[in-house]
């Protein structure tokens, strides 16, 4: 059984060695996943048609479960904060997520005079070449256009302390577990309309998507929902609605389980004929 959580950086570069790379590593998962046996849990549809179009497997050994679950007693909803709407960006804090888009669209808004908090939460990552220097992030933050408030472990905390969730992610996602985390804490979600983040956010169900890259798009969505209270708390609802129905860690665990189960019946079959 092989887990791909998201296709990455390999297979969303559209310039540079990472394009070049690509062919290889398709050649080696074709090599790895040639097990008459083999079973790929993927987190979203586009994964699983990338890979079955490039014939890494065929489409009866995939296994669809989107995303791995989240804790619906340790995120619950909670009544919004008083004072100014606060928007979060928790995420690993590198370029691909829409850093440099969510840190635009902050000034943007904050020009127009929108009367709004926007916070970054997550660590930066020194060894890694697409991580959003500490300079940067501390500059941002005396600017007072974007906060940065580092990395917590206490999420659903954070959660409740804010008003709307962002993550404007160009990176080649599975399921973001903080969507879900979100959805599950009756947050509306302001994402990119990309593979991984349109399977938890319905565009005007459980959030807005706008496209990736575009700060402007962002802007608008974002203060759409920090000028409309009644607009934000309906969307949450109905994202809480969705977690409970599909993104239930209990469920998630069950299906990777049926998944071993159903391996091993189909072995048991082989080896008895």
């Amino acid at each position: 059984v092989y887990a791909v959580t998201g296709l990455g950086q390999m297979f969303v570069a559209t310039q540079g060695p990472l394009l070049f790379l690509r062919p290889m590593v398709l050649g080696l998962l074709r090599f790895a996943m040639r097990h008459r046996n083999a079973r790929v849990i993927l987190q979203n549809k586009s994964d699983r048609d990338f890979l079955v179009g490039n014939g890494v497997v065929a489409m009866s050994g995939t296994v669809l479960i989107q995303g791995s679950g989240v804790d619906l007693t340790a995120f619950r909803p909670a009544p919004e904060p008083p004072g100014d709407p606060v928007v979060i960006l928790p995420s690993r804090l590198i370029w691909e997520k829409g850093i440099q888009e969510f840190a635009d669209a902050a000034k943007r808004l904050r020009q127009q005079g929108v009367r709004a908090r926007f916070a970054l939460v997550g660590n930066t990552h020194p060894s890694n070449p697409r991580a959003v220097p500490e300079a940067q992030l501390r500059a941002w933050d005396e600017s007072g256009d974007v906060e940065w408030w580092g990395r917590r472990e206490d999420m659903p905390k954070v959660m409740a302390e804010s008003h709307i969730i962002c993550l404007p992610s160009k990176y080649g996602e599975g399921v973001p577990k903080v969507l879900l985390e979100a959805a599950a804490a009756g947050r509306p979600v302001v994402a990119t309309d990309t593979p991984g983040c349109r399977e938890v956010v319905t565009d005007g169900e459980a959030g807005l998507l706008v496209p990736a890259g575009d700060a402007e798009a962002l802007a608008v969505a974002l203060r759409r929902l920090i000028e409309a209270p009644a607009e934000r708390q309906a969307l949450g609802r109905s994202a809480r609605g969705r977690a409970e129905a599909e993104y239930s860690v209990i469920s998630v665990v069950q299906a990777t389980l049926n998944t071993y189960l159903d391996l091993r019946h189909a072995d048991d079959a082989s080896a008895s004929d």
